[in-house]
């Protein structure tokens, strides 16, 4: 028997609209993959009696399978209230926002190749590339504190800044609304597990306000909590001025859910053991179970559930404290971008901040996490320069600093190489050439991009000891790190990988320090930075790609192509299957589940094709590329004279950079686009053995699929794979002028 659909009223304790609550009988649930997503709608109404008759209506809709398609609209149109409508049909046919154009839309980026430069900043967290923006953008950091810089994970969304006359103009554009609810989801199950682990409630706080990959800080948005270990009690009134009535109301709601998380989870640990006729001494196999179990069945409540209504509505509560600009919302209410344009600096920064800002004094107030993209176009400029400089900057999440160097870059960051001038890697002096910038100079050299490379060493003041007395010696042991750095992507991409990387650093490479403060020429430390972001500039200014012109031509043989194609897939492969734990390695560690299933549910949600270092998009395309790279050093032979090794780097970085942008297409096509419902399966899985069975999912529904490795046996998705990669390089090699035989 079919499960009745039925809609009900709600009402939050401090607000006065009414909402209706109910499973839709056609959208998928996003946790067990079923018909009958919960749903919970404002009505529109503070009238009781109006909110019933809409309610009532609903129910209709509900009670009739005829209207349960999309092509019933309009004669539902003619019968019920145009907002129910709405609430019922809108997600039929999801609204997509591109988040890119948005921006576009309302501050569009000066052309490339004109007197604008775009300048990409990369590097570890903490490297300071943030803060060199900071200085780039002339903000004062003891009282504008734009943009926001901290020793952790600071910048977590793309900012794009445009140095030019005229007014502070800003769009903001921020997450869905249902990914920023499944942050918190997630962060709520956290705080129950622990819970459930017997820790202190401190650290239950912790986990829901923190989430656990350090990018989505509740904390920024609704304060620091109702408990606190600091002396002066926290979120004091003080403190807080005409926001402590807000944070108050959020830290009763937030009490509740730290008061009835543990409880929940109470209630489905008992009746797993019922489920599992477990003895109570065998904790093992309960902790096993319940962890594997607890997110489902969590989400599944109607408790947590409404507290999650709860925790979600105190967010949105933050929207309506931003004094100025104006909001742009889509159908379902939720802000889809931002904008304001003013001629008062001091103003603009302090209003911006909100969307930007990590400062401790406005925990509760900030919008920080919810933002995936600022761009600002003002009149900033460096105080040490006589005129604002004509650049697009570009700062993103900074690399994590894993010891891996076969690790991937984000797609994100890979997409911009070709949006940009200027590739501008910021490294720590104190700590140089970790895994991070060497990821980032491997991927530029086997993309064919050195010649848009910069490298920047920051906090050349740390770099002390009683070996290195001058400047010079200074220098010298940083570029010491530097060289080991090129001769390893050497020996792992080939010669010209590693002579094109010497060739950007001789060209650019700059070094400065106390950049973190107001920069002084008055002081040697100062006059010798200025004049190195001075030189910076000017690098920047003269950066282009000079077309190359040689009368030799490359000619390659396709069957070598094969084997390049086949080493990638095989790699990736190999990788994963340690990951998914199918396979082991000495000093690769199996991803925990927990992990494996968020990546799942960003793939099958369409949100992200990554979570923390897992990332098959960029791994795939990185296998890829890296072999192909190789492939394109070893032509079968050379048409008209023999190049020198000049001409022959030019020839190979023009074939890479063809190559590349079709690669990156050609990973997220056959990893996340074409495999949409198979991430979504592998995420719905539950029950004992689901560790298992998403990874079988994912190895041989999705990697065996979308990247397979080619053997003596055809098979269709292994011709496929090979054909795609085939028809990428044969056009890039006409777009290059080589030969593919």
């Amino acid at each position: 028997m079919q499960k009745p659909y039925v809609a009900s009223l709600s009402r939050s304790q401090d607000r006065e609209g009414w909402s209706v609550i109910f499973r839709h009988p056609v959208l998928k649930d996003r946790v067990t993959g079923r018909p009958g997503r919960r749903v919970r709608r404002g009505l529109g109404t503070r009238d009781q009696k109006r909110a019933e008759e809409l309610v009532s209506q609903l129910n209709t809709i509900l009670k009739e399978p005829e209207f349960w398609d999309g092509s019933a609209r309009l004669r539902a149109e003619s019968q019920f209230d145009a907002g129910i409508v709405e609430i019922f049909f809108d997600e039929l046919v999801p609204e997509l926002a591109d988040y890119h154009s948005i921006r576009e839309s309302v501050i569009p980026l000066p052309a490339m190749g004109g007197e604008y430069k775009r300048v990409l900043l990369a590097g570890t967290t903490g490297s300071g590339k943030t803060t060199l923006v900071r200085q780039l953008l002339g903000t004062k950091p003891s009282s504008e504190r734009f943009p926001s810089t901290s020793a952790g994970k600071t910048t977590v969304a793309d900012l794009e800044v445009v140095l030019c006359p005229g007014l502070f103009r800003a769009v903001v554009t921020f997450l869905p609304r249902e990914q920023v609810r499944d942050l918190v989801e997630e962060s709520m199950s956290l705080a129950a597990l622990s819970a459930y682990r017997n820790v202190d409630q401190l650290e239950q706080q912790r986990l829901l306000l923190n989430h656990v990959n350090q990018r989505f800080r509740l904390s920024y948005v609704l304060g620091r909590g109702p408990f606190s270990e600091d002396e002066d009690g926290g979120d004091s009134s003080e403190k807080l001025g005409s926001n402590a009535g807000l944070i108050a109301q959020t830290n009763e709601v937030l009490t509740t859910a730290l008061e009835v998380l543990p409880r929940i989870a109470t209630n489905h640990a008992q009746n797993l053991w019922q489920e599992l006729g477990a003895k109570s001494g065998d904790e093992r196999v309960v902790a096993e179970i319940f962890e594997e179990n607890l997110d489902f069945l969590l989400r599944e409540d109607e408790e947590f559930q409404n507290l999650a209504d709860s925790v979600m509505e105190e967010i949105e509560k933050r929207f309506e404290l931003v004094p100025e600009g104006d909001f742009k919302k889509n159908k379902q209410g939720w802000p889809q971008f931002w904008t304001w344009e003013t001629d008062q600096r001091i103003r603009f920064v302090e209003v911006v901040g909100r969307f930007a800002s990590n400062y401790a004094g406005h925990f509760g107030t900030l919008l920080t996490p919810i933002v995936n993209g600022m761009r600002v176009a003002a009149p900033f400029k460096p105080t040490w320069a006589e005129s604002v400089p004509r650049l697009v900057l570009f700062d993103g999440e900074g690399l994590g600093h894993t010891p891996e160097l076969s690790a991937s870059i984000p797609t994100s960051l890979s997409r911009r190489f070709d949006e940009v001038d200027a590739i501008l890697i910021v490294d720590n002096a104190a700590q140089p050439m970790q895994a991070g910038p060497v990821q980032l100079m491997r991927s530029l050299a086997s993309s064919g991009k050195t010649t848009k490379l910069l490298t920047c060493f920051t906090h050349m003041d740390l770099v002390e000891g009683d070996n290195l007395p001058t400047l010079r010696l200074q220098k010298q042991h940083v570029l010491a790190s530097a060289e080991n750095a090129l001769t390893s992507v050497g020996n792992q991409l080939g010669p010209f990988a590693e002579r094109a990387l010497r060739q950007s650093m001789e060209r650019g490479c700059f070094f400065v320090g106390g950049i973190k403060n107001e920069l002084d020429p008055e002081e040697t430390s100062g006059r010798r930075t200025i004049a190195e972001m001075e030189l910076l500039l000017s690098a920047v200014r003269h950066m282009s790609i000079e077309a190359v012109s040689v009368a030799a031509k490359a000619v390659y043989d396709r069957v070598n192509l094969v084997l390049a194609a086949r080493n990638a897939a095989q790699k990736f492969q190999e990788d994963w299957l340690v990951r998914l734990g199918f396979e082991s390695r000495p000093g690769v560690a199996k991803e925990h589940w927990t992990r494996v299933k968020a990546l799942s549910r960003r793939l099958g949600e369409g949100w992200d094709d990554e979570y923390g270092n897992l990332r098959p998009v960029a791994d795939l395309y990185r296998s890829l590329q890296d072999d192909i790279y190789v492939f394109i050093q070893s032509p079968l032979k050379w048409e008209g004279a023999d190049p020198s090794d000049e001409e022959k780097q030019g020839i190979f970085d023009s074939f890479a950079r063809a190559i590349s942008s079709r690669t990156l297409a050609l990973a997220g096509r056959r990893i996340r686009e074409e495999r949409r419902d198979e991430w979504q399966g592998a995420y719905t899985k539950r029950g004992p053995g689901s560790t298992y069975q998403r990874a079988t999912v994912i190895r041989d529904e999705i990697y065996e699929r979308a990247a397979p490795v080619p053997d003596v046996s055809p098979s269709p998705d292994r011709n496929a794979f090979l054909h795609d990669v085939i028809t990428i390089v044969e056009e890039a090699s006409k777009e290059a002028g080589v030969v593919l035989q």
